[in-house]
C-alpha cells in the first residue's frame, strides 16, 4: 500500500468503518483512497479527524447492478453515470485532480453534495427501490407457492420490478443500518401512499386512481435525463 498512488475501496459499508482508517494509516502523501459506498454521512463522520483525511476521496458512483463482486465487472459500466462526491474540500486538491482525471477518463458526470443530503436523496431513489423489491419478491413467493406457477406466469414488468431482491443481503444489510433514519422516513411515506391506493380501490374511485397514476407518469420524463447546464 505504501507504494500505491490510487487506491479504490469497494467493500460492504460496514467494514469501510474498520478498514479505511487502517488503509490511509498506510498509504503515502500522494496517494488518493476513494471510496464507492452507497452511504456516506457515518463514514465521513468516522473520518473527520484522522492524521491523513487529506488523502480521502467519499465518492459514490451511481452505476451498480443487482449483482456484486468481481464477476459482476461490466465493461464501460461507469460511461454517461453520475458520481457523486462529498466532502471535495477535505481532500487535498492534487489528489482531487488525480481522482477527477480518472472519473473524466471513465466518462463520468460529477456532482457535489454534502454527505448527510447524499444518504437522504439516496434512500429515496436507491434504498427504497431495494426495500419495494425485496418485499415485493417476499409477497409473491409466500402466495405463489408453485415456483412453476411464478415461472409461467411473471412477465417483463414483474421481473424488472423484483431485479434489486437478487442484491446481497450482506451488502445490503448494513447500508439500511448506517442510513436507517432516512429510509424508516422514505417507508412511513411510502407506505402512506400504497395505504391511500387501497383506499381508492376500496371506494371504487377509479377517477382517483387514474389521477394518481397519470401525475405519477412524469416520471418517465424526468428519467430521460436532465440537461447537465440545469
Amino acid at each position: 500500500l505504501n507504494l500505491a498512488n490510487l487506491v479504490i475501496v469497494s467493500i460492504p459499508v460496514d467494514a469501510m468503518l474498520s478498514e479505511l482508517p487502517k488503509i490511509l494509516e498506510e498509504v503515502n502523501d500522494d496517494c488518493v483512497v476513494i471510496d464507492v459506498g452507497s452511504t456516506k454521512a457515518a463514514l465521513c463522520k468516522s473520518l473527520e479527524n484522522h492524521p491523513k483525511r487529506r488523502n480521502f476521496l467519499a465518492c459514490h458512483p451511481i452505476a451498480g447492478t443487482e449483482f456484486s463482486g468481481p464477476a459482476a465487472a461490466i465493461d464501460g459500466l461507469y460511461q454517461d453515470k453520475t458520481n457523486i462526491i462529498c466532502e471535495v474540500e477535505k481532500t487535498a486538491f492534487k489528489l482531487q485532480e488525480k481522482a477527477l482525471n480518472l472519473f473524466q477518463q471513465m466518462g463520468m458526470r460529477i456532482r457535489y453534495m454534502n454527505p448527510e443530503a447524499h444518504d437522504k436523496h439516496i434512500a429515496y431513489v436507491s434504498h427504497l427501490s431495494h426495500i419495494s423489491s425485496f418485499m415485493l419478491g417476499k409477497t409473491v413467493i409466500e402466495k405463489e407457492k408453485n415456483e412453476r406457477d411464478i415461472f409461467d406466469m411473471a412477465g417483463s414488468g414483474f421481473e424488472s420490478t423484483v431485479r434489486l431482491a437478487k442484491s446481497s443481503p450482506a451488502m445490503w444489510t448494513p447500508i439500511f443500518e448506517q442510513n436507517k433514519e432516512n429510509v424508516v422516513e422514505t417507508l412511513v411515506e411510502y407506505i402512506q401512499n400504497l395505504e391511500a391506493f387501497k383506499q381508492l380501490l376500496l371506494k371504487d374511485d377509479y377517477t382517483g386512481i387514474y389521477n394518481e397514476m397519470n401525475n405519477t407518469n412524469k416520471i418517465k420524463e424526468i428519467l430521460k435525463g436532465i440537461p447537465l447546464n440545469k
